[in-house]
């Protein structure tokens, strides 16, 4: 089987300790974790994490059946790159006297749709979203120009089509009580 990216999208109860024990089934495995990001999801108290991985559908499946049996998790899901509509945010900081002496760079960074978020005498920080193709090309475009730090997000994902999650959570959330 061909490997590729996966998205793990997994509902959870926010409780201590549950993050470790979920990339533990990674690391068990020798799987990367490409990019991860946690945040509350759309009912109150549920958290998600979201997880990007490269392994084969195979894989995936016996590792979504891993994470569901943690008791903490709600339920967890996977998708491919063509289900999902996702961004990553990064922000640059560069040298204001490298960046001023070239016009080009200001176009670059206005064609692609990024924005300059800071301007001191001696840095400018610019923050672009978008896919991380995206923020790369703009990585290699800055470097030259000084580039002084560099962060990226974790990839934020939300699928395509309808997912009866809301259902299942807000069912959730009314017959358990998430302390």
């Amino acid at each position: 089987m061909e490997k590729k990216n996966f998205t793990v999208s997994i509902y959870t109860e926010n409780n201590l300790g549950l993050l470790s024990r979920i990339a533990a089934i990674f690391l068990k495995r020798h799987i990367n974790i490409e990019s991860i990001t946690a945040s509350p999801s759309e009912v109150p108290e549920v958290m998600r994490f979201i997880i990007v991985v490269e392994v084969t559908e195979e894989q995936i499946k016996k590792i979504v059946g891993q994470i569901e049996k943690q008791i903490e998790v709600i339920k967890a899901f996977y998708h491919t790159a063509e289900e999902m509509i996702y961004q990553e945010t990064a922000l640059y900081k560069i040298k204001s006297s490298e960046f001023l002496d070239d016009l080009n760079v200001q176009a670059f960074i206005k064609a692609t749709n990024a924005r300059i978020v800071t301007v001191t005498p001696k840095f400018f920080v610019i923050e672009k979203t978008g896919k991380r193709s995206e923020v790369d090309e703009l990585y290699e475009t800055l470097k030259p120009y000084g580039l002084m730090q560099f962060v990226r997000s974790g990839t934020i994902a939300v699928t395509k089509n309808e997912m009866p999650i809301t259902g299942i959570l807000e069912k959730f959330n009314t017959t358990n009580s998430i302390s």
